[in-house]
């Protein structure tokens, strides 16, 4: 990995258009002077006079209710210890990022300039109006502790120290189950932890309150072993000194049930993990090395069960999984505090979600079919969209049953509903598709590979584990490239089409794309000319197996790009060809076709491309509800552009019952489920907006993404070529980086996937 390179993305990242991650956005209409005299002065009084009566009215009328403070001093920010307020802002900001994109809640972040424990609690208290909840972040040990404790008991709002208990949470859920598979009562287990930070102490505490026993539990921090006979221990240390004549961690193993690491990197070896009892579990969370390596510890003991911090391999102990939800249905019940009771209820909603049959969204982006509790899934993951509503609804169950609560919920089949609805699926389907693709990454061709950007996106999804690239085109020239901008592709295969004139692998491409065009105006010397073409030769690795997939588009335009990819790999035996964009909006992705391919579709060809949409939504785990779009409603105007999409409904109806589709609509209608139940309850689509929209023609539907790329602010990802015999895809003329690296990971999921077209015959 070039780490020149990945610093300056991450520099860029938050500095480019607006800098920083988050912003603030309005929720109501602004657009007319009524609207601002009804937002402010004079309107804002009678809300204001209402909470002046009645306090509690705040949560009605403010965003209170959703709005967390992310509080830190800069102490102890991630791995790079006490760096100053300023410093740490862009880890608050991230954090704010992930309560919004995980759990729907609003977030300020604030970077407080004091080391004082009694000033930053006074502060903090001062600020209790503004907040329905706090999360304390980053702040070292042991002032983090009493900040929390006085936190806790002087503010009426929930408040957590996420350093310290996330860990904890997760971790907890993990150990109930590593216990249960390895057939060990937590109560009787061993315990060595190694670390007696913030994270270390929560941890100890949580499974004590599950039921480990103290006297079971050694604790190590940078001195050795903590023991009772040692001078000058602080409280929070002193809690778990042991009189064990115990004085290292080597020591320490032998015969433990549990190793707990919160530490450094390498600190166990194999040898110490062989000492341990029959069955150990290991929870190696020290990021981003583990106290020991996973492959080292399950090629050292077979019957180990095995947890880190760390994203690529199984048991992922990630903070995300709880606080989210946490914070989520604390402040959804108005609690005044987040007390043991929700945490606990936290940890066996993690552990018992662990042992539901995963969903299938789960399952594909890890590339798997079979994911299940086991000692290689003892806690859920992050992209399972389940989190919110079990471990929220547990969370605030715990509270009302606490008696913390002050809004009570009484129908909880709403409240899980309502949870579902409040995340959106634009980031998720895209973090899913990542996750799958890195789990089986296929060999990616890039015929444009003496381009800057290029480069670059194949550097990425190398590093990331994505794809394998190949680079094709001028060797010199993309060799010229790499050193200039110092991109780490010391490794990847690049092939110059030129070089390979007369070769046998060159010569083969051009018997095989004179023999299937030889009847349609090529002659042997125009396919030897044609081949010296970056997107023929291409094309011809992915139709001989020697790449997965194509890419390609970000100098041509569309036409000229597609043209060699039919030409020598064509379409699937009775399919046509379409494009789709996944318009990743606000309210979820939506998939518009045919946007790149059929100019002027008929009625049958309209069925046909609804078709390939339908297999394609499918594939990413979305139930596809298409509308087929005109200027008309379900025959109120008559015209070629209706009757034809009119016709191609009642088509597909007739062939294809069992597809969620309907038209023709106008767009409103088909993305707004109230206004088409309201005027057209027979249709088959209320209850849900569409998520797929098929256009009459390609005008209207390259128009209407364009649009909705520039004005909504949507994110397009594609086009995604639909219907060819092999995965081939085509980039928008000038893709940015990221937007290369979508479209790959896109065709990565598409080789993955792709099983052989059926339909149903006419």
């Amino acid at each position: 990995m070039n780490k020149t390179n990945r610093k300056q993305d991450a520099l860029d990242y938050h500095a480019n258009g607006r800098p920083g991650k988050i912003a603030v956005i309005p929720t109501k209409p602004t657009h007319s002077q009524r609207d601002l005299s009804l937002a402010y002065s004079p309107g804002v009084a009678e809300p204001c006079l209402r909470i002046a009566d009645h306090t509690e009215d705040v949560y009605k009328y403010t965003a209170k209710g959703n709005l967390i403070a992310v509080i830190s001093n800069g102490t102890a920010v991630l791995g790079l210890g006490d760096i100053g307020p300023e410093a740490g802002k862009p880890v608050m900001e991230g954090k704010g990022l992930l309560f919004k994109i995980f759990a729907d809640i609003d977030v300020f972040d604030i970077e407080l300039n004091t080391k004082n424990v009694d000033e930053f609690v006074r502060i903090v208290k001062c600020l209790e109006p503004t907040f329905g909840g706090v999360n304390l972040e980053d702040i070292k040990a042991p002032e983090c502790f009493e900040i929390e404790r006085r936190l806790k008991e002087e503010l009426n709002i929930p408040v957590m120290h996420d350093d310290q208990h996330g860990t904890a949470i997760i971790s907890g859920a993990a150990l109930i189950n590593a216990c249960a598979l390895q057939k060990k009562k937590l109560e009787k287990v061993k315990i060595v932890v190694n670390g007696a930070g913030a994270a270390a102490i929560s941890c100890t505490r949580m499974y004590i309150a599950l039921g480990a026993r103290k006297e079971n539990i050694v604790m190590l921090d940078s001195k050795g072993c903590i023991r009772q006979d040692r001078a000058g221990l602080d409280g929070t240390k002193a809690e778990f000194a042991t009189t064990q004549a115990i004085d290292s961690l080597d020591e320490a193993l032998k015969g433990a049930d549990v190793f707990i690491g919160l530490s450094i990197a390498d600190v166990v070896t194999p040898e110490m993990l062989k000492s341990m009892a029959k069955n150990p579990i290991v929870f190696a969370m020290a990021n981003p090395n583990p106290e020991i390596a996973y492959p080292l510890a399950v090629k050292t003991r077979k019957d180990v069960i095995m947890a880190t911090g760390r994203s690529d391999y199984p048991n992922q102990v990630n903070n995300v999984l709880g606080f989210p939800y946490i914070f989520r249905g604390a402040l959804d019940v108005r609690a005044t505090m987040i007390n043991e009771e929700m945490k606990i209820a936290a940890v066996q909603a993690l552990a018992e979600l662990a042992k539901k049959p995963v969903p299938e969204a789960v399952n594909q982006a890890y590339d798997t079919h079979n994911l299940k509790f086991g000692p290689e899934y003892i806690i859920p993951k992050p992209t399972d969209p389940r989190l919110i509503t079990e471990v929220s609804l547990a969370v605030a169950k715990a509270a009302m049953d606490s008696g913390v609560a002050r809004k009570e919920i009484t129908d909880w089949d709403k409240y899980a509903e309502e949870l579902r609805q409040r995340l959106g699926q634009d980031d998720r389907i895209m973090r899913n598709l990542t996750e799958a693709a890195r789990r089986d990454p296929k060999r990616v061709v890039f015929a444009e590979a003496d381009n800057y950007k290029t480069l670059r996106a194949a550097q990425i999804v190398k590093e990331e584990g994505i794809a394998i690239p190949i680079l094709l085109g001028n060797r010199k020239k993309i060799q010229q490239l790499i050193d200039e901008n110092l991109l780490e592709l010391d490794n990847v295969e690049i092939i110059d089409p030129l070089e390979e004139k007369g070769n046998p692998r060159f010569l083969k491409y051009v018997d095989f794309l004179y023999t299937k065009r030889q009847r349609r105006g090529i002659s042997y010397l125009d396919a030897q000319k044609l081949m010296l073409d970056r997107n023929y030769f291409g094309a011809s690795m992915v139709q001989f197996g020697e790449a997965d997939t194509l890419i390609s588009g970000l100098t041509k335009n569309y036409a000229t790009t597609v043209r060699p990819a039919l030409h020598v790999i064509g379409s699937q035996p009775g399919s046509r060809v379409a494009g789709m964009y996944m318009m990743l909006t606000s309210k979820g992705p939506v998939f518009f076709g045919d946007t790149t391919v059929n100019a002027d579709p008929t009625a049958e060809e309209l069925v046909d491309i609804t078709l390939l949409l339908h297999e394609a939504v499918k594939k990413m785990n979305i139930t596809p509800r298409i509308a087929l779009l005109s200027y008309s409603n379900f025959g109120s105007n008559d015209g070629d552009v209706p009757n034809k999409v009119r016709e191609a409904v009642r088509l597909l109806h007739e062939r294809h019952p069992e597809l969620v589709v309907d038209g023709e609509m106008q767009a409103n209608f088909a993305m707004n489920s109230d206004l088409l139940a309201a005027n057209f309850p027979f249709s088959s689509l209320n209850g849900s907006p569409a998520n797929t929209l098929v256009f009459p023609n390609l005008e209207s539907g390259n128009i209407a993404y364009k649009l909705l790329q520039e004005i909504g602010n949507a994110e397009a990802v594609g086009p995604i070529l639909l219907g060819m015999n092999k995965p081939v895809h085509v980039l928008q003329l000038d893709s940015s980086v990221r937007e290369i690296v979508n479209m790959v990971t896109i065709a990565v999921v598409d080789v993955q996937s792709r099983v052989p077209l059926v339909r149903k015959k006419k």
